[in-house]
């Protein structure tokens, strides 16, 4: 299961975004994260969990898409497979 996380402040660290994820649902667990730079000025990540279901993700998603963050309203979807 992915989460997509767009519009994400330059030069966030993997550590932030686990934190920041972590907060709201606490039961998944994130293995790897990718940074997606695109044209630099909308940063990107796409972070993959274990453990949890892909109810929590949906949730999760939902919780966090237009959350300002940094200073930054996020985008978020899911990519579950």
């Amino acid at each position: 299961m992915r989460l997509w996380i767009g519009n994400i402040a330059p030069g966030t660290s993997d550590d932030d975004l686990k934190a920041f994820v972590k907060k709201y649902q606490h039961e998944l667990e994130c293995e790897k994260i990718e940074h997606v730079e695109g044209s630099g000025t909308h940063p990107a990540a796409i972070l993959s969990f274990t453990g949890g279901t892909p109810l929590m993700l949906t949730n999760l998603a939902l919780r966090l898409n237009g959350m300002y963050w940094n200073g930054r309203p996020l985008r978020c979807n899911t990519m579950i497979r």
